[in-house]
């Protein structure tokens, strides 16, 4: 295993997320790159709302052109939504900013980043469970990590995750609704 890949591998997994936020390390996807590791998140939001998403470390020691490093990161992240906010123009632009704010607000230092948002609508018939209507917010996205300190970016992994769910800013209460009786 390379020294790079190790180093930075261990900052991952010194990621410590706020505690409504379930980091488990998965196996990562073959053949993307010869060195891979994966996170994946759950985050249970204070109104039900899920997110889930997974975080996956690509390692090239040779570099990549298009990543101008040899350390990519891929976030796949997906958000159920309320059906008030699907119509909402400017719903994408907020999903890609939960990203962009979540890597500048943990310093997660990056370039070359990329990405799309997908909004989907699904409707359930017949004997298939869950609710009849759903909608979700997709994110995809990528960027290449300037260093092996890769604890940031896990961090601001758990922040996009936590903010798709709904989720206060850490130390600020979520008033809900009170409780008659």
């Amino acid at each position: 295993m390379p020294e790079v890949f190790r180093r930075a591998v261990a900052a991952l997994r010194s990621v410590r997320p706020r505690p409504e936020v379930e980091l488990d390390e998965v196996r990562p996807p073959q053949r993307l790159a010869p060195w891979t590791f994966a996170l994946a998140a759950e985050v249970d939001g204070p109104a039900g709302e899920l997110a889930t998403g997974r975080l996956v470390l690509l390692h090239d020691p040779d570099g990549d052109e298009a990543w101008g490093g040899v350390l990519r990161l891929v976030v796949y992240a997906r958000a159920e939504l309320d059906p008030e906010v699907v119509t909402d123009p400017l719903l994408p632009d907020v999903g890609w900013s939960w990203l962009t704010e979540a890597l500048e607000g943990c310093g997660a230092e990056h370039v070359a980043l990329g990405g799309t948002i997908t909004l989907t609508s699904s409707a359930r018939f017949g004997h298939i469970s869950g609710p009849p209507h759903t909608h979700d917010l997709e994110l995809r996205g990528s960027w290449t990590a300037l260093d092996t300190d890769l604890a940031p970016h896990g961090e601001a992994f758990c922040e996009l995750l936590a903010n798709a769910a709904g989720l206060p800013p850490v130390g600020v209460a979520y008033l809900g609704q009170r409780q008659s009786g």
